[in-house]
């Protein structure tokens, strides 16, 4: 089902959600913004839209019956299909949202949902996952400590292992390292990275940093430090004498 009858001219969301309502909500809400609307109630359904007509982007709900939308988002990305997703988790259930962001979730949305946040968020994501390197820096090879950023190649290694980091991890890191040894606040990172200020709410950043963090410091002298009260840097510590 589309909400907007303009074939190639129109961002295309996926709707995966088994709500009725939900999706009759978001069909005509984010037809409206521009987009054209595909939904699912399931994982066959989606599995067919997919088949059907690759979306731009994708709207997952994570209490589906069957296969829940952690499963869905494991199958996505292992049939290559790597786009931005978009949690819907209930509003208490801060582990769906920590889970779906570590599985390569890119953001999320509490419900009760405004549907204009939605809308705002799934542009935000698009611009994010079209867009080049940060216009920040002209640098194409990023470097603290052993920590190295091969942008052509698109690959991050620590110590000369190769690290394995999701779209959003990447561009996180890409813009630490552009201002490596700066304090940067939650507010500037998730205006920058996620390109949108929804009333201060700074918990994505704090996920996906933590993801971070684990993946690029483990085993190894940390990088990644918080500054208590004001946000996060990334620099090599001098050893103490």
């Amino acid at each position: 089902m589309n909400a907007v009858d303009a074939p190639g001219t129109a961002d295309r969301v996926l709707v995966i959600d088994d709500d009725p309502g939900i999706r009759r909500l978001l069909i005509s809400a984010l037809g409206f913004a521009g987009f054209e609307v595909d939904v699912a109630g399931d994982l066959t359904e989606a599995l067919e839209q997919v088949a059907r007509r690759a979306p731009d982007v994708v709207v997952l709900d994570v209490m589906l019956p069957g296969a829940d939308g952690f499963e869905i988002l494991q199958l996505l990305r292992a049939r290559a299909v790597d786009v931005p997703v978009l949690f819907l988790t209930a509003r208490d259930a801060v582990e769906d949202r920590v889970r779906g962001l570590r599985l390569g979730g890119d953001d999320y949305v509490t419900k009760p949902f405004s549907v204009v946040e939605v809308g705002a968020r799934l542009q935000a994501l698009l611009r994010r996952a079209r867009g080049t390197a940060p216009p920040e820096t002209e640098e194409t090879r990023l470097r603290v400590a052993d920590l190295t950023m091969d942008d052509p190649r698109h690959e991050v290694r620590r110590a000369g292992r190769l690290l394995d980091l999701s779209p959003t991890e990447y561009r996180l890191l890409h813009y630490f390292l552009s201002h490596r040894g700066q304090v940067l606040s939650r507010a500037q990172i998730l205006e920058a990275v996620w390109q949108y200020d929804f009333g201060g709410d700074t918990v994505v950043v704090e996920r996906f940093v933590s993801n971070l963090r684990r993946k690029i410091d483990h085993g190894h002298p940390p990088l990644l430090h918080t500054v208590r009260g004001v946000g996060y840097t990334l620099r090599e510590e001098q050893a103490r004498t």
